[in-house]
């Protein structure tokens, strides 16, 4: 019949087509492991960079990007110096502090001998203040003292920096220890001058010898709106 030979498979044809399967599986490319390595360490570089923009944009503003005019009345650090993990730090009861607990706050920082001079005193005093002046943004700073001569402050001089708000935060460190982290200009000496640190703990700013309670505050005020995209209140 006419329809009998379309229904019977060509058996030539049938033993040359190839296997589909067998075709499927030998056609799979090989899979390279350090490739894998390699994508994934750029995924993490990609996401570790994204991370970072805000506080490199914010330097980047402050540093590099200067309109005609601009001024700092303290004198910025170049290269920065960051805290030393190593740094000796101790409270007031004698027991050991992590420098790095002293991270994710700007630091306003007094160097001076627990004596506590007149100069003392008034850089206390002085440090409270510009921290009052900055209204809500005040919660972004920390008040520092650091004690070099491992002599314990007058209970006076600490009631009279904690009158109210934010307490201070005293500290004692070998005077050798913190001449390696923190300099005083030419001539002078450490208990001369304010320190300030960033909230990653580095030493970035020096303010004059008797400052101008006004023209630290400006500096205080520029920072802290180049670094508001990244920096919070609070540790």
């Amino acid at each position: 019949m006419s329809g009998s030979n379309s229904s019977v498979p060509d058996a030539g044809h049938a033993a040359s087509s190839p296997d589909p399967l067998g075709l499927t599986v030998h056609s799979l490319p090989a899979l390279d492991p350090r490739r894998r390595t390699v994508g994934g360490r750029l995924k993490m570089l990609l996401v570790a960079l994204v991370c970072a923009a805000p506080v490199v944009a914010s330097y980047f503003t402050y540093y590099v990007i200067r309109p005609q005019g601009r001024t700092n009345y303290g004198e910025l650090v170049d290269p920065q110096r960051p805290l030393p993990e190593s740094l000796p730090l101790r409270g007031l009861d004698g027991q050991p502090v992590r420098a790095a607990s002293l991270k994710g706050q700007w630091l306003l920082v007094v160097v001076a001998d627990g004596a506590c001079d007149t100069r003392c005193e008034q850089s206390l005093y002085l440090q409270r203040q510009l921290r009052e002046t900055l209204g809500r943004e005040k919660e972004r700073v920390d008040k520092v003292w650091l004690i070099p001569d491992g002599q314990p402050p007058r209970p006076e001089v600490l009631a009279a920096i904690n009158p109210r708000g934010a307490p201070a935060t005293v500290l004692q460190a070998p005077r050798a220890a913190l001449s390696a982290w923190l300099e005083a200009a030419p001539g002078h000496r450490l208990d001369e001058h304010f320190y300030l640190v960033d909230p990653m703990g580095n030493w970035m700013m020096r303010m004059p010898v008797d400052p101008e309670p006004a023209k630290v505050k400006r500096d205080l005020e520029k920072l802290l709106r180049a670094s508001a995209s990244w920096d919070e209140a609070g540790r």
